[in-house]
């Protein structure tokens, strides 16, 4: 019986990240094809901008003005070292009997975001939010699932008996 909730756990998993990289990936393309090249479109009285961005360095582009080596370094194989870590981590607290939600979300946008530098060197970013001068970097679907994350493990790690990620 432990088996079979072992494999709806890594079901789910598998779902949630494959559903993740496919809205990232559909609205990154609908992004570049409808976006890329026009002014940015502002909505509901500009607290949303649409606007297609290439973004070579990290969150808010910190790091795009660096040689591309260290970018290459930093961005790529970092990413893929900690998303290697991150889902042995994913598969152990599986089998322990935990439903990682928040983790795989972060390994879901940091695999989406990963493809994009991968496939073709920098992330698609087009989303902005906020009103009057208080508002977001550009962003994208990956970076909501990585930020969504982020505060499912924290919450995950302040309750008692919380789960370690290391």
């Amino acid at each position: 019986m432990a088996e079979v909730g072992r494999a709806v756990r890594m079901l789910a998993v598998v779902g949630i990240v494959l559903l993740t990289i496919g809205c990232d990936r559909l609205t990154k393309q609908i992004a570049a094809q409808q976006l890329a090249g026009r002014p940015r479109l502002s909505m509901a009285g500009d607290s949303v901008r649409l606007e297609y961005v290439e973004n070579s360095g990290g969150v808010l582009s910190i790091g795009s003005g660096l040689p591309e080596a260290v970018r290459v370094v930093i961005f790529s194989l970092g990413t893929g070292g900690l998303l290697i870590w991150l889902g042995v981590w994913i598969r152990r607290h599986i089998l322990a009997g935990g439903l990682p939600l928040g983790a795989a979300l972060l390994w879901a946008g940091g695999a989406a975001n990963l493809a994009d530098r991968i496939s073709r060197g920098s992330v698609v970013d087009f989303l902005n939010v906020g009103v009057g001068a208080l508002r977001t970097g550009i962003f994208n679907a990956a970076d909501v699932a990585i930020t969504i994350g982020v505060v499912l493990v924290a919450f995950d790690m302040t309750r008692p008996g919380r789960t370690r990620l290391v």
